[in-house]
């Protein structure tokens, strides 16, 4: 299975010219700037060794796999880290399945039978603190004594600090800051909005009535950010309309007005008529404008979302589209 973006979901699927390539293998969850600096480095490498580049990426991530019942964190979704990661000069991301077998591997087994016998790479690249296989005994320095021996090139990547603060950048402070609601600091750290891709549900259409229509999105795996009202730039990613860009207002949360229990992004899209419903839609946070509240009822809901409308839209104005 693959797509536009050379995603492939297992082994098997890998097209033959995905062998020999310098593999970077991490989560690279948001592709921050960190992670950008980590492919960039190892886009030259490949080049070096006059080789193709490859992404190696474990579904469902590790922490997920262990832990199913921890609450979401996810930063992006696959396809779009992919995407991402295609932009930075990343020839083709491999999501491995990380299933009971594949973690009950020890870190050779991991060398021996994945890197070496069926990627045949010819150098791997990973970060100074990654750790692999069964209770994490790989490490590193692993790595580079088999590759000396087996013949491919290693390359450890330092912590990438980031220039204001010293601190590493780290997806883990992207969703601490977005759990905050300071989505300007964590587009700071990744280089680009956080965004939110998903299809249109149909809701209650209860947003029709009082003159707001919403594109519902449900937040599946993704990380909770701080619930609240934000400025937003939506992106039709399928369908006949595929690739307007839109600005607009969302509400993230339970909707507790109308009894929600479930948390759903809400998002209406100024000056925009179109049925929207089973298409993909990616939303990017700009501004958190307030935190969720409960309003006595539609009457003074409505007259508050005209209200976050306008703060929206000129929060937007200040953002233009690039």
């Amino acid at each position: 299975m693959s797509n536009a973006s050379n995603l492939y979901y297992s082994l098997k699927a890998l097209p033959a010219s995905a062998r020999g390539s310098l593999l970077a293998i991490g989560n690279f969850d948001g592709v921050h700037l960190g992670h950008q600096e980590v492919i960039k480095q190892a886009r030259e490498n490949a080049d070096r060794l006059g080789c193709p580049l490859g992404v190696m990426l474990f579904n469902p991530h590790p922490r997920q796999f262990f832990a199913p019942d921890a609450p979401p964190f996810r930063l992006t979704r696959l396809p779009t880290r992919a995407r991402l990661l295609a932009s930075l000069g990343v020839d083709f991301t491999l999501a491995l399945p990380f299933d009971a077998e594949l973690a009950a591997y020890p870190a050779t087994r991991f060398i021996d039978t994945i890197l070496i016998k069926a990627l045949g790479i010819s150098g791997v690249s990973v970060g100074h603190d990654f750790h692999f296989g069964k209770d994490r005994q790989g490490t590193p320095g692993m790595l580079v004594q088999h590759g000396t021996e087996a013949g491919f090139e290693v390359f450890v990547t330092p912590a990438v600090l980031q220039p204001d603060s010293g601190a590493p950048f780290s997806s883990s402070a992207i969703r601490q800051l977005l759990r905050d609601g300071d989505v300007h600091a964590a587009a700071k750290l990744m280089g680009h909005s956080w965004s939110m891709e998903g299809s249109v549900s149909h809701g209650d259409k209860r947003g029709r009535t009082i003159g707001f229509p919403t594109a519902n999105m449900e937040l599946g795996d993704y990380l909770q950010p701080a619930f609240g009202v934000y400025a937003v730039r939506a992106e039709i990613l399928s369908g006949a309309m595929q690739g307007q860009i839109h600005d607009g207002v969302a509400n993230l949360g339970l909707r507790p007005t109308v009894g929600g229990t479930a948390p759903r992004l809400e998002t209406h899209l100024f000056d925009f008529d179109g049925d929207l419903y089973n298409q993909e839609l990616g939303v990017a946070l700009l501004d958190f404008i307030r935190p969720e509240q409960k309003f006595d009822g539609l009457d003074t809901l409505k007259a508050q979302i005209a209200l976050d409308s306008q703060a929206a839209r000129d929060a937007l104005a200040a953002q233009p589209i690039k």
